[in-house]
């Protein structure tokens, strides 16, 4: 396909490993200067120094997304160094390593923070972000899950409320120029998902009953992100896009 984001600067939340991470290298390899907007330190320079150790096309920002203060502070960083934002990629979660707990004896501290980052950071990152890309032409993609429509567990939750940040967030933007949608990934062969899928859910079962019954790459993932974020996908906005093998279909 060529380098679509030569000269773009795209804003990666999270992308200190797993499908963050592959959405960073894909836009990279692209052309694009990346941040990685990253709470983990290690995770996140590690991710930055591997695209650019000299930082012209590539570097880190130690970003909180629940924290509006620290979106703004990473904002104003991009645009020193960058000049303008192009792309916003809302990806960052609690998902490695979370709690899978009822909701009606989750520790309510847990599940204010659980909240605060993986529904309402997509929000707050773009609240600080969207100024910055106005007269850009440019695109944002939220992640979302297909637990969205699984309803299993407390994970579920932001999820679909991403859906709806999404829907409203591009009507809002759309007269603005920035379009915007989300992925939702069915299982995909990451770390995260490797150490903290629940003991009580049948994994093999799940891959072996959807119609391409194997787990996902995240380059498969990354490969989608591109085009929406591309002038390829100048008409889309609002959207919500399955990568998942076949696991959800709806009509």
């Amino acid at each position: 396909m060529g380098r679509r984001f030569e000269n773009k600067t795209a804003i990666v939340t999270g992308a200190g490993g797993g499908i963050g991470e592959a959405y960073a290298r894909a836009l990279a390899a692209e052309g694009a200067s990346v941040v990685i907007a990253e709470i983990d330190d290690a995770g996140g320079r590690r991710v930055a120094d591997s695209l650019d150790p000299t930082g012209a096309k590539a570097f880190f920002v130690r970003t909180d997304v629940s924290s509006a203060s620290s979106a703004e502070a990473m904002v104003a960083a991009v645009v020193e160094r960058f000049g303008g934002i192009d792309y916003l990629v809302n990806n960052a979660a609690i998902y490695k390593g979370m709690k899978i707990e009822p909701l009606l004896t989750m520790d309510w501290s847990y599940y204010e923070r659980f909240m605060n980052i993986n529904m309402n950071g997509a929000l707050i990152v773009t609240r600080a972000a969207h100024q910055a890309m106005l007269g850009r032409g440019g695109a944002i993609v939220n992640q979302s899950s297909t637990a969205a429509w699984e309803g299993y567990n407390m994970y579920s939750i932001p999820k679909l409320a991403i859906h709806s940040i999404t829907q409203v967030l591009a009507r809002e933007l759309g007269p603005q120029g920035i379009r915007v949608n989300a992925i939702a990934p069915g299982p995909v062969d990451t770390e995260a998902t490797r150490t903290s899928v629940p003991e009580d859910i049948d994994f093999d079962s799940i891959l072996k009953a959807m119609p391409i019954g194997r787990i996902g790459r995240p380059d498969e993932i990354a490969a989608l992100l591109l085009f929406l974020l591309s002038d390829e996908a100048s008409f889309i906005t609002g959207q919500i896009y399955s990568v998942d093998g076949g696991q959800f279909m709806r009509v």
